[in-house]
C-alpha cells in the first residue's frame, strides 16, 4: 500500500496535473465551464416544463431552451477558439479567432443553399453539434497558432495598425479558405463524419462498463485533487447525444432508452449523493464521531454536502490522497451505477427525458423530479444504505488513527 500511494502521489498526481495544465485539455475544460450559463438556462425551462405539465395554462417557453441549450454546439465553437487563444498566450486573437470558428462551424454544419436561402436541420447547432464544435475550435486555433508562430513581418516599418489588420487577415482567410476546401470542393460533411467516427464511443458510453466509467474517472481524479471539470469534454458529447435522444424519443410517444446522461449521473444526485463519489454518508458517520476535528469537519460540511457539494469535504478531511478515504470513494463509484442500471434497466426506475443539468438540488427531491417516479425513493434508500456500509469500516479506521494524532496533540 505504501508503494502504491508513493506512485500515486510522486508520479501519476503530479504527471495527471500537468496533463490538466495543457492548453488543449485546459481549452475544452474551460470551455465547457463557460457554456454551463447556457446550459443552465436551457435546464431552467425544462424545469419549468415539469410544473407546466401540471398546468397547462402557463406559457410556452420552448424557444428560450432553443436558442440557448439548442445553440451549445455552435457556442462550443466559439468558446474553444477563445480559451485556446487565451491559453496559448495569444491575447489579440481571443475574440477574432472565436468569431472565426463560428464561420467554419457554419461551413461544417454542411447547409444547403436554394433561392437565396441556407437550408440546414437546426438539431445541428445543438447538443449533437458540441463535438464538432470542439474539433472546429481546435482546428481554427491549431491555424493560428501556426501563423503566429511563423513571426510574418515582425520586423515590419508599416504602421502598427496595419500590420494588425494583416495579422487579422491572413489567418481568417486560411481558416475559412480551409473549411472552404474541405466542405464545398472535397465535399465533406464533417458533422456526420465526425458523428460516425464518435458513434462507437458514444455506443460504449451507453453501455454499463462505459457507465461506471463515467463515474469512477471523476472520482479517482478528485480524489487526488484534480478537478472533475478536466474529463468534460468527453462526458458532455455521450451526455447530450443521451438526453437529446430520450427528449425526442419521448416526444415520439415512444420510452426513452440512454441511461448514461447528466441526468442520471449527477442531476438525479443518486450515484453522487453528497458530490462525486457518494461522500454524503462519509458526512453523516463524521456528524457522530468520536474525534473532535472529524466531527467538527461533518458540521461545517454538511450543508454544502446536501447540495451535493464535497470539495469542503474532500479537502478538508481530507480524502485527497488518503489511502484510508480514496478507495471507499472508488468502490461507491462502481457500485452505484451497477445499482442504478439495474434499477432502469428493470424498469423499476424511469430513464430520465427531461435536460435539467443542475447537480445541486437535493436527493431525492432531485431524484423524483427528473426521474418523474416516486421509485426514486426506494432507490435512494437503497444507495444510502450501500454508502454506509462501504464507508463505515474504512471510516472508523481512520477515526481511529485520528483520535490517537489527537491524544498526542493534547498530551
Amino acid at each position: 500500500m505504501k508503494a502504491f500511494m508513493s506512485w500515486l502521489s510522486d508520479s501519476f498526481a503530479p504527471a495527471m496535473q500537468n496533463f490538466t495544465k495543457r492548453p488543449w485539455v485546459a481549452a475544452i475544460s474551460g470551455s465547457m465551464l463557460k457554456n454551463i450559463p447556457f446550459i443552465l438556462a436551457g435546464s431552467l425551462i425544462f424545469f419549468y416544463n415539469v410544473f407546466r405539465s401540471y398546468l397547462p395554462f402557463l406559457p410556452n417557453l420552448g424557444r428560450i431552451a432553443e436558442y440557448s441549450f439548442g445553440m451549445l454546439g455552435l457556442l462550443t465553437a466559439f468558446m474553444v477558439a477563445n480559451q485556446m487563444m487565451e491559453k496559448l498566450h495569444h491575447f489579440r486573437y481571443t475574440l477574432i479567432a472565436g468569431l472565426t470558428s463560428i464561420c467554419v462551424y457554419m461551413m461544417f454544419i454542411r447547409p444547403e443553399f436554394s433561392d437565396g436561402n441556407m437550408i440546414v436541420s437546426f438539431e445541428r447547432f445543438g447538443p449533437a453539434g458540441i463535438l464538432l464544435g470542439i474539433v472546429t475550435g481546435l482546428f481554427i486555433s491549431y491555424l493560428f497558432h501556426f501563423y503566429n508562430k511563423i513571426g510574418f513581418l515582425k520586423e515590419s516599418t508599416l504602421p502598427d495598425f496595419v500590420v494588425g489588420w494583416i495579422h487579422g487577415i491572413i489567418p481568417i482567410l486560411v481558416s475559412i479558405g480551409a473549411g472552404t476546401l474541405i466542405v464545398f470542393t472535397l465535399e465533406v460533411d464533417v458533422f456526420s463524419r465526425l458523428l460516425s467516427l464518435f458513434s462507437p464511443i458514444a455506443a460504449f458510453g451507453q453501455t454499463l462498463p462505459g457507465f461506471i466509467l463515467m463515474a469512477l474517472i471523476p472520482a479517482i481524479a478528485m480524489s487526488m485533487g484534480i478537478s472533475v471539470w478536466t474529463f468534460t469534454g468527453l462526458q458532455m458529447p455521450i451526455f447530450m447525444l443521451g438526453i437529446s435522444t430520450n427528449i425526442t424519443l419521448v416526444a415520439a410517444g415512444q420510452p426513452p432508452t440512454n441511461i448514461v446522461t447528466y441526468e442520471t449521473l449527477y442531476t438525479a444526485a443518486l450515484i453522487t449523493m453528497g458530490g462525486t463519489g457518494a461522500t454524503l454518508a462519509l458526512n453523516l458517520l463524521m456528524l457522530f464521531s468520536k474525534s473532535r476535528e472529524l466531527k467538527a469537519t461533518g458540521y461545517i460540511c454538511i450543508g454544502p454536502s446536501f447540495f451535493n457539494i464535497n470539495e469542503p469535504l474532500v479537502f478538508g478531511t481530507p480524502i485527497v490522497l488518503n489511502p484510508l478515504l480514496m478507495l471507499p470513494m472508488w468502490i461507491n463509484a462502481i457500485t452505484s451505477p451497477i445499482i442504478v442500471w439495474v434499477f432502469m434497466r428493470s424498469d423499476w426506475l424511469n430513464i430520465p427525458a427531461k435536460m435539467i443539468q443542475v447537480g445541486q438540488i437535493p436527493a431525492p427531491f432531485s431524484s423524483v423530479m427528473i426521474t418523474e417516479d416516486w421509485r426514486a425513493i426506494i432507490c435512494y434508500l437503497v444507495l444510502m444504505l450501500v454508502f454506509l456500509i462501504t464507508w463505515y469500516p474504512f471510516f472508523k479506521v481512520y477515526e481511529k488513527k485520528r483520535i490517537e494524532e489527537e491524544s498526542l496533540n493534547a498530551a
